[in-house]
Order: structure tokens, then C-alpha cells, then sequence
């Protein structure tokens, strides 16, 4: 039996997609790793390749291998070489199946012993994989092989875990998720010179929208909203923080289209504007510019949202919807705005309410950033890093 209490480790992350690829679970891992090795431990991430960056390089302490060609059935003998050229201990995979091609390999690989180096799965989602037309519940099942066959799964909300465990897995570790965005304004901000940048007109009132515009996000819940308040006269308009459908899931780039579509039947495209892509100081301008920041998930609000936990840690007002769990951190007109999900009228109704109401604005803010004290990074590196060691002593 190994034990390493107090010991460092040689941790080794496999990350379908990293930066400078966009996408929420590489700057999660980015942010894991980098923490990891503030508290002593050698990181080493194994990555696809991509045109922009090199190969093989060391950053914040972190040392990062981007070798992978493509996630398929040699993803096997790609990690049994990761793990043998740089001795790893403990293997944490950052699951997401679109990361992953939505390939089924990477649902497999906890089966396969990688010379006796347990294997954690961290569940971004619980998305299933593609297997092959008409698969049904095939695809659900992968997903269970996978938490069943790994040394344990961590999960970062209540939902995963209560659906984890009432299928039987039997190690689920809940570990919630930080933010990706490290607040980086300054105090000189200027909103009105940051509009003019971004082709913005100085009177009317933005409304934030951060994050791929996936399906599940509530786009075109958004783009309803804001059409319904437009045509109750007041003068508002959206802007799209960020990159609009990252490196990883195909299906964004034909939702965005949908989305576009929508908006000119129903007028209000010219009322939608798009920064792209933004380093932190850009993401945290941009929100610093919004009245407020509309995050209609369509399955409820969750503390497995990036975009949540970013907007959160920057204190913004955020009208978002009920959690499908009920989440008891979460407090309406205290640190969220609640409105149902798919529910346009509602939401529009919500916002029109945050709007006009200066305390109600304080209010959310002040509560905003006492929650996000809860996700800290070191708090979650240390509670992963427990979480793997428990594997080894076995």
C-alpha cells in the first residue's frame, strides 16, 4: 500500500482540450494545475496538439504536453507513454464528451490498467458520447462504465452527484468548480470609451451574455427576452462576451446560426453586439460595462458553470434560472435573480425588475461576491488533490 499524506505527487491531467484552445474545461485545467503546483506538486497535462502553441512547454510551473493528434482508439497507448515518460503517479481525466470528439475511447479508458496508476474522472457534465446512430441507451451506459470503472469520480454540483449515485457509482467526491476568469480591470475603467471601441451606442442599457452559445445556455431564450423589451420601449441591448462557439462542440457553430436567424425575425439583431475573443482584463471590462448579465441556462442554474462562477467572482448582477436541485446557497434577490427556465416572458419580466431598482442591484452584487468566497481555487485544488491520494493508498 502507497501513501503519500505528506508527500508531493506526480500528477499527471489529461485534458481533451487546452489553451490556447477555447473552452471551459482547458481553462479549468489550467487553473487546477496551476494551483496544484503552488502547493507543491509536479503537473504535467497531457493535450492535444495545436498549431498555436509548441509541443512541449512549462508555464506557471505546470508542464504541459501537447501530443495528442486526435482522441480515438489510440488514446491508450498515448496515455501509457505519458504516464511512463514522466512517471506519474495518479492520472486525473477532465471529462466533457465534446472535448473528446465525443468519441467513446476515452469512456473506455478506465477499464485499462495504465501500469497500475489509478485513474480519477472528473465529470464536467454527464453528456453522453456518440457511439454510433440510434445507440439509445448505449450512450448512457458508457458514461456509467466510465465513472464505475475509475479508481473514483469527482463531479463539481449536486445533480451529477445525486444522479452518479443512484445508478450505483459508488466513490463520488463532489468538488465544485472556480473561476476561470481572474478579475483584471482597472479603476481608470472608462464604459463610455470601451463602447466607443466596441461600436456600442452610449445610451442604451447592455445586458451581458457570457459563454458559447450552446443549447443548453438559454440563447434563444435571451434573444426573445430582449425582443420583448424592446417593444415595451425600453432601449436596451445584448452583447455577447467572449468567444461565441470555442474549439471543442461542432453543434455550437449551428446553434449560433439558429440564433442569428431568430433575432432578424424578430428585429433585434442590430440590438446584438459580439466582442470575441477576450483575455481576462477584456472578459472583466466587458462585464464592468453591463447593467447586468442574463444566464438563462436551460437546465437550471449550476455551480458546474464557468460562466457562472466567473460572473459570481466579479460581483455582477446576474438574472439566471431556478436550479433544477435545489441549490441552498443559491438566494433569490440576494445573490441570484430566479426566473424559469425556456420561459422568455419571465425572463424579460426579470430583467425589467433588476433594472429599475438601485438597491436591488446592490443587493445582488454584494451577494454575488460573498458566494463566490465558496469556490476559491485553493479550496478545490486541495479537495481534488485528497481525492486522488485517497486512490493511492489502496
Amino acid at each position: 500500500m502507497r501513501r503519500w499524506d505528506n508527500q508531493a505527487m506526480n500528477i499527471g491531467l489529461i485534458a481533451g482540450e487546452y489553451p490556447p484552445m477555447q473552452g471551459g474545461l482547458g481553462d479549468f485545467t489550467r487553473e487546477l494545475a496551476r494551483t496544484m503546483a503552488i502547493l507543491g506538486h509536479s503537473v504535467h497535462i497531457l493535450a492535444p496538439v495545436t498549431s498555436q502553441a509548441s509541443s512541449h512547454e512549462t508555464l506557471n510551473g505546470v508542464h504541459v504536453h501537447r501530443v495528442v493528434q486526435r482522441w480515438g482508439w489510440h488514446t491508450h497507448r498515448a496515455v501509457l507513454d505519458f504516464v511512463r515518460a514522466h512517471q506519474i503517479e495518479v492520472l486525473n481525466l477532465q471529462y466533457q464528451a465534446a472535448a473528446y470528439q465525443m468519441h467513446p475511447a476515452i469512456n473506455l479508458l478506465p477499464r485499462n490498467k495504465i501500469r497500475g496508476v489509478p485513474l480519477v474522472v472528473t465529470f464536467h457534465d454527464l453528456r453522453v458520447p456518440y457511439l454510433f446512430p440510434k445507440a439509445g441507451p448505449l450512450r448512457w451506459q458508457a458514461i456509467l462504465h466510465m465513472a464505475r470503472s475509475a479508481a473514483a469520480a469527482i463531479v463539481t454540483n449536486p445533480e451529477d452527484e445525486m444522479t452518479l449515485r443512484e445508478a450505483g457509482v459508488q466513490r463520488v467526491v463532489r468538488i465544485p468548480i472556480g473561476s476561470n476568469i481572474t478579475p483584471a480591470y482597472s479603476n481608470s475603467f472608462d464604459a463610455n470609451m470601451w463602447r466607443r471601441a466596441h461600436a456600442i451606442p452610449s445610451d442604451c442599457t447592455l445586458i451581458g451574455y457570457f459563454g458559447f452559445m450552446n443549447e443548453s445556455k438559454g440563447g434563444e431564450t435571451l434573444v426573445r427576452a430582449l425582443a420583448t423589451l424592446r417593444q415595451a420601449g425600453q432601449n436596451v441591448a445584448v452583447v455577447q462576451i467572449g468567444g461565441q462557439t470555442g474549439a471543442s462542440d461542432p453543434t455550437n457553430i449551428a446553434y449560433m446560426k439558429q440564433l442569428n436567424q431568430l433575432a432578424q425575425s424578430l428585429g433585434v439583431q442590430a440590438h446584438i453586439y459580439a466582442t470575441g475573443f477576450l483575455d481576462d482584463r477584456g472578459v472583466s471590462e466587458a462585464f464592468a460595462a453591463c447593467a447586468c448579465l442574463a444566464l438563462p441556462y436551460r437546465d437550471g442554474v449550476s455551480f458546474r458553470r464557468g460562466t457562472l462562477m466567473a460572473a459570481l467572482v466579479h460581483g455582477c448582477v446576474i438574472i439566471t434560472t431556478t436550479p433544477r436541485v435545489a441549490l441552498p446557497e443559491v438566494q433569490h434577490g440576494i445573490n441570484l435573480w430566479l426566473v424559469p427556465p425556456d420561459a422568455p416572458e419571465q425572463l424579460a419580466d426579470g430583467i425589467g425588475q433588476v433594472l429599475q431598482n438601485d438597491e436591488t442591484r446592490l443587493q445582488l452584487r454584494q451577494g454575488a461576491l460573498a458566494l463566490s468566497q465558496q469556490f476559491g481555487w485553493e479550496q478545490i485544488a486541495a479537495k481534488t488533490i485528497n481525492a486522488l491520494k485517497s486512490t493511492t493508498h489502496e
